[in-house]
């Protein structure tokens, strides 16, 4: 074998940082990036060295592109994947896997149906952070995981944003903007999800918008901006999530994991590198004992890395027969997850969560994104 080609279709921000990465992997070859505007699929082209660009159609044609990445709005996440999958391509998308279940679960039938894989973001769980900190919580470090506790709470993306309405609409909102990253990661570390409990809210029905050429107009607040989850999972644990664009105390990339023999804090779901340290339990505490914890830390590489690692992973998971790590399936169950969290924040019961999913895999020992394997 040699590099994979690669096409992208939607060449937004976020394709900056995706072009950047891929780019430096040996493994994989951009040759082609699509979008509805193609003024501004030429000008990405020409700005990181792509030797082809033109509409969505024009990469689903071309013949050397085997994995497409999928970068368009999360509303026609699903039928650009489809499309792709028709076309005889592997697909990466950006998150959400898709806005409802059904849609979802079509891509993954005829995926499986054509021999094609699907991988959804978020990749960090492939960063080196992340993935320390699962093989630290599988050698043992805090007995057997109990429960977890994640915050991400902010005063909202309207604060910055010039165009923050999408981030208020339908299909998104804190819960299915940024709990991807946060329930990716759990379930990666706790496993499958089995009921769910939420609470949602809205500081108010209208936003104004603070930067950029329409500041100073409002929109509605078609979602809740605030939502506290209540979890139970599987195999036992549980857990307690707040995701919040309504908080005027900036505090995100909350990750606490406790077990029967210590706790342990992770790096941010939505980082690919970052601190992880465990602290043990106190034992007896006596008169005059001091309640101070050492915290224990956990050193590990931080390799240079970003948005691409899952695409990158795909395809030499491909090359070597073995699962790669932010599967299809896995986004379908966190999808899952989300929606049943905002069907009972809506109803005020819990909900089951009728997917599963496999164990998530670890990435091989000794990955390295920038060798050459294929």
């Amino acid at each position: 074998m040699s590099a994979v080609g690669i096409g992208i279709i939607g060449v937004g921000v976020i394709s900056d940082t995706y072009l950047e990465n891929l780019s430096a992997f040996p493994d994989v070859d951009v040759l082609i990036v699509g979008d509805l505007l193609l003024d501004r699929a030429q000008a990405q082209a020409e700005k990181h060295g792509v030797p082809a660009f033109g509409s969505a159609d024009d990469v689903l044609a071309h013949p050397g592109v085997d994995l497409v990445i999928n970068l368009t709005i999360p509303a026609v996440h699903v039928e650009v994947s489809r499309r792709a999958i028709a076309a005889g391509k592997h697909v990466w998308t950006e998150k959400p896997l898709g806005l409802d279940r059904e849609g979802a679960a079509e891509l993954l039938r005829e995926a499986d149906a054509a021999g094609l894989r699907v991988g959804s973001a978020p990749d960090t769980l492939l960063g080196p952070a992340f993935q320390a900190a699962r093989r630290a919580i599988e050698g043992g470090v805090i007995g057997r995981p109990l429960f977890a506790q994640t915050v991400f709470q902010t005063q909202g993306p309207d604060l910055w944003h010039p165009s923050p309405a999408f981030l208020f609409a339908q299909g998104a909102g804190p819960l299915l903007d940024m709990g991807p990253y946060y329930f990716s990661a759990l379930v990666s570390l706790l496993g499958p999800v089995d009921r769910i409990s939420a609470v949602g809210s809205k500081a108010r029905e209208e936003r104004e918008i603070h930067t950029g050429p329409n500041a100073g107009t409002t929109f509605p607040v078609e979602v809740p901006s605030t939502i506290q989850i209540v979890t139970a999972f599987e195999q036992g644990a549980s857990a307690q999530s707040l995701l919040s664009f309504d908080s005027a105390l900036e505090r995100h990339g909350v990750v606490e994991i406790h077990g029967t023999e210590g706790t342990i804090v992770i790096a941010d779901p939505n980082q690919f590198a970052g601190r992880i340290a465990y602290v043990k339990p106190l034992g007896v505490i006596r008169d005059g004992m001091s309640f101070e914890q050492e915290w224990i830390e956990i050193e590990h590489e931080d390799v240079a890395v970003g948005r691409g690692l899952g695409a990158l992973d795909m395809v030499r998971a491909i090359a070597e027969g073995r699962p790669h790590v932010a599967s299809g399936e896995l986004g379908f169950h966190v999808l899952d997850i989300l929606l049943s969290a905002q069907e009972s924040a809506a109803t005020g019961q819990a909900v089951v969560v009728e997917s599963t999913v496999a164990p998530v895999p670890l990435l091989p020992e000794g990955f390295d994104p920038f060798a050459a394997t294929l």
